[in-house]
């Protein structure tokens, strides 16, 4: 089972994204996951109309899909989920959670998937097998005898629309929305700065605008590890002559060249696809300092025209008509000292110029960015400085141009659609209120960050989990490991094995779940689902492969299983009719929302999907004034902490052998990382500086301020082409170095990409 090599190897790689190493590297995991020849098939069928939804990241699909539409992150996600290995009842027998805490994340859930219902015996410390309706009794009894405020129902984002919506209902009628999720995590931070600057909390793109771009900027994205399928639209971009233009601290491969694995001659003659034509390596909270710069050439290059009588370089007839705030920024960005932006920045002031050049002569820019720009302190303003740059050339509304949130988990974003959220105003309260007949909760509920602080100090009693890996997930993993016995109740809903189960609460329920790309057969016959991409697309998904166990249930009968147990009757809601025909749920769905789903059920096969729509994409701006809001930031330091001698900012990276917390294997072949993943990325001069030696064995310590000691020990130095004063080792390894109150202000999200640290030789 274990990848983990004693010599571990790391030797630079000089391929591109894409081509035979990613035909490689899908090879390798079809035989590891066992997966039945028969299931490969289903591979044809991934992100295809009337086929599955990937079960991995949320990017776009498109309405002529390519022979194979999916990217080797994809295929690495299905075979995952079609695994033929199984963690059985006797496993568990074999194995107490205190010996498994000292597995691995790769190796528990490379034991495969889950095939009963368990209950925590804390007498043995195993899981033994349970009957289904005793584990719903069970935990309707429990969370019936607790305050309603004092449970949490967490999502991650992979459930469909349907059961998110049902699962967002459940708490409510129960009497509370503490419904953080994985966008608390992440993209927390776009939700907010979108909704402030523009009226819409998501991305105003959708894939076609790739087909009009004349630049596309790219900031804190890691295309080839986190959405490879995005690279077919850049390639098609650039052979057309748009320029891409990438601010990021480190040089990633699919940003660099890549070479497609779907055409031949491609493959046969070795060919590659320049990717980026301007590529700066900015330092770890820079991003605001870098765009400032370019804000500030524009205005200097559109005052002198308009002193010499020339054309003009800002949009003024789009900032005339639609823009609130202007003035202030204009003048704040005259005022930005250069010393500043450049030391801030770790850029030369001549490539801020090429920047600012490409923007200034294109006609339509996109801006796409990931959590390399939402999870800093300043992750929120980092998000407005995108929407600064883009209104300045009225660069938001009209083909090819707009902000391009790039979403991690498949349904992340829909999931906060249809209600998943722990903020009233972002929720149809009174639209729930006529359809139910209940007063919905007003109440703000706890999002990730409460909801950590919440279960170390014994305020949260139970957590309710469908799908993820919260504890590894979140920040500060070692005191968030030692409080969870604490809970009353904690209950997973999960397809496999991970470290969050090892952890158990008083009651405990381990509730394996079919996967998406599984038949679902419910009373009214096969049932199908549905989920929502990055750029506001809704898409179905039917799944045919036979499921894992026979034992296993729907997430939305799971869901409802619960739920009629635990809430009185309500004649408007019917939850086994529900669970018998997914349609219904669409109905509900419809009838809350039905600007946005009209027709839901008869448009859900819709070739590239329907688009929900997005009123800052017509220039209709929902904001206080009626405008498209700018905002001036009052630093240029992203990253929430003053420099100081022998600190670092520490930067949490994925590897391209995983997704989120789910790692599939020990090969970072991007980075040329193999056999392990405990390394410390570090440049050569501040090694030097250190007096480190590649190789050396080194641990890192937290240097917040709080007073908490935080350590990560055994990592392998490593030379890596990184800007000075940065370090980048691996997430979720790494987040017990992240204090929990080291997150991005107003939406909470992690600070994952600039954590202050200093090393312990």
């Amino acid at each position: 089972m274990k990848q983990r090599d004693d010599k571990p190897r790391i030797e630079p790689f000089e391929g591109p994204a894409g081509g035979w190493g990613s035909v490689r590297s899908l090879a390798d995991i079809l035989p590891r996951e066992r997966v039945k020849p028969s299931a490969l098939a289903e591979l044809a069928r991934q992100n295809k109309p009337e086929g599955f939804a990937c079960v991995s990241c949320a990017w776009a699909k498109s309405a002529k899909p390519l022979t194979f539409e999916f990217c080797e992150e994809g295929g690495k996600a299905t075979a995952w989920e079609l695994t033929t290995l199984r963690t059985t009842p006797d496993f568990f027998r074999e194995h107490s959670l205190s010996d498994l805490r000292s597995w691995t994340d790769y190796e528990l859930e490379q034991h495969g998937r889950l095939t009963h219902p368990l209950r925590y015996d804390p007498a043995t410390d195993r899981y033994v097998a349970c009957d289904w309706d005793e584990a719903f009794d069970h935990i309707a009894a429990e969370l019936k005898a607790i305050e309603p405020k004092s449970a949490v129902f967490y999502a991650s984002g992979r459930a469909s629309l349907e059961t998110s919506y049902m699962w967002a209902l459940m708490a409510r009628m129960y009497g509370n929305q503490n419904l953080p999720d994985s966008s608390n995590m992440c993209h927390e931070s776009t939700s907010v700065g979108l909704k402030a600057a523009i009226g819409e909390p998501v991305g105003t793109t959708r894939l076609d605008d790739f087909e009009h771009a004349d630049a596309i900027f790219f900031f804190g994205q890691n295309v080839g590890s986190n959405a490879p399928r995005m690279l077919h639209p850049l390639r098609d971009a650039r052979k057309r002559g748009c320029e891409i233009v990438v601010f990021n601290p480190l040089r990633e491969r699919g940003l660099e060249r890549f070479t497609d694995p779907q055409n031949p001659r491609e493959m046969l003659m070795r060919d590659e696809t320049r990717i980026a034509t301007q590529y700066h390596q900015l330092r770890a909270g820079g991003d605001i300092a870098a765009m400032t710069g370019i804000a500030k050439l524009l205005v200097e290059w559109d005052d002198a025209a308009k002193a010499s009588g020339g054309e003009a370089v800002l949009d003024w007839p789009f900032l005339d008509q639609h823009c609130h705030d202007v003035e202030p920024f204009l003048d704040a960005v005259r005022a930005a000292d250069w010393d500043e932006i450049v030391h801030e920045s770790g850029l030369d002031k001549w490539a801020i110029e090429e920047a600012a050049k490409v923007y200034a002569r294109s006609k339509a820019v996109m801006v796409v960015y990931g959590m390399g720009l939402t999870q800093h302190v300043k992750g929120v303003d980092n998000v407005r400085m995108v929407v600064n740059l883009l209104l300045l050339r009225g660069n938001i509304g009209k083909p090819g141009a707009g902000p391009t949130p790039v979403r991690g988990h498949s349904n992340v974003q829909g999931q906060r659609t249809v209600g998943i959220t722990e903020k009233t105003e972002l929720a149809p309260v009174e639209k729930l209120k006529e359809l139910y007949g209940f007063d919905p909760p007003t109440e703000k509920g706890l999002d990730t960050v409460e909801t950590v602080k919440g279960i170390i100090d014994g305020s949260v009693k139970a957590f309710v989990g469908l799908g993820g890996n919260f504890l590894r997930a979140v920040a500060d993993t070692g005191p968030i490991e030692a409080a969870w016995h604490k809970l009353r109740l904690s209950v997973q809903i999960a397809t496999k094995l991970n470290r969050n189960h090892l952890f158990p609460g008083e009651v405990t329920y381990l509730l394996p779940c079919l996967g998406r790309i599984e038949r679902d057969v419910q009373a009214s016959g096969a049932q199908s689902v549905s989920v929502e991409d990055s750029t506001s697309c809704i898409h179905g998904s039917y799944g045919r492969v036979d499921p894992a166990s026979e034992h296993l249930k729907s997430e939305p009968y799971i869901v409802g299983a619960i739920a009629k147990r635990l809430l009185p009757p309500n004649p408007a809601v019917d939850w086994d009719a529900w669970v018998a025909d997914y349609s219904l749920v669409r109905d509900a769905i419809e009838r809350t929302y039905p600007e946005k789903f009209k027709n839901f059920n008869e448009r859900m096969w819709t070739p590239g999907g329907f688009w929900k729509g997005n009123k800052a994409a017509e220039r209709v701006w929902q904001t206080e004034s009626g405008k498209a809001e700018f905002f001036v930031p009052t630093t240029l330091n992203a990253a929430g902490f003053d420099d100081a001698e022998g600190r670092f900012r520490l930067m949490t990276l994925r590897s391209n052998d995983q997704f989120n917390t789910t790692v599939y294997g020990y090969h970072d072949r991007f980075r040329g990382i193999k056999g392990t993943r405990e390394v410390l990325m570090m440049n050569r001069e501040d090694m030097a500086a250190q007096g480190l030696a590649e190789g050396q064995r080194v641990a890192l310590s937290t240097d917040y301020g709080d007073g908490v000691e935080r350590r990560l020990d055994n990592l392998l130095v490593t030379p890596y082409d990184i800007p000075r004063g940065c370090l980048g080792a691996y997430y979720p390894e790494a987040n017990v170095l992240i204090p929990i109150d080291h997150h991005a202000e107003v939406s909470h999200v992690l600070a994952a990409k600039s954590v202050p640290v200093r090393i312990v030789a």
